[in-house]
């Protein structure tokens, strides 16, 4: 697969992945914290080369789930779909393989936009993620995201979702 060997370092990536974000004001307090499981896919095939899904689960109940098709171009994923617009790429100076980049900003929203940094292990069963969310040149949130591995499988693990 092309994206595979092209990103090597997203590659690492593929797999079911559990944690929590926290989301946090400009102050650094906490404003809404979840559970989540996130499926980076690489499906054969396709109009998508990667597919994310993200499921999220709050204590009080509520849940959502997110899909996430991207196309591969110019070396970098790009999102274009009704939630978000964006790109993502490896860090070319990470002489150790382990950080992605992300730009992204929802597309009802276009003025609010989303850096974001993940960081692999080097064991590649654990990552961090954290987001800069940016308005007018000033930040407006963070956001603070732990996982860990708990499946390269993701077909089985899609599979028994739509079972």
């Amino acid at each position: 697969m092309v994206l595979k060997e092209q990103l090597a370092g997203l590659a690492r990536h593929e797999g079911v992945w559990d944690g929590n974000y926290r989301h946090y004001d400009s102050a650094g307090k906490l404003v809404d914290e979840h559970k989540s499981r996130v499926l980076c896919c690489f499906p054969e095939g396709g109009d998508f080369p990667y597919v994310q899904t993200n499921i999220y689960d709050w204590s009080d109940g509520r849940n959502q789930r997110v899909d996430l098709p991207a196309t591969f171009r110019e070396g970098r994923l790009w999102w274009d779909n009704e939630l978000i617009k964006g790109w993502a790429t490896e860090l070319p100076m990470d002489d150790n393989g382990r950080t992605l980049v992300l730009y992204w900003h929802r597309a009802n929203d276009p003025e609010l936009y989303v850096y974001e940094m993940i960081q692999i292990s080097d064991c590649g069963k654990k990552r961090a993620r954290t987001w800069q969310w940016i308005r007018d040149g000033e930040l407006v949130a963070r956001t603070a995201i732990e996982e860990k591995l708990v499946s390269r499988d993701w077909q089985r693990v899609q599979a028994k979702k739509a079972a």
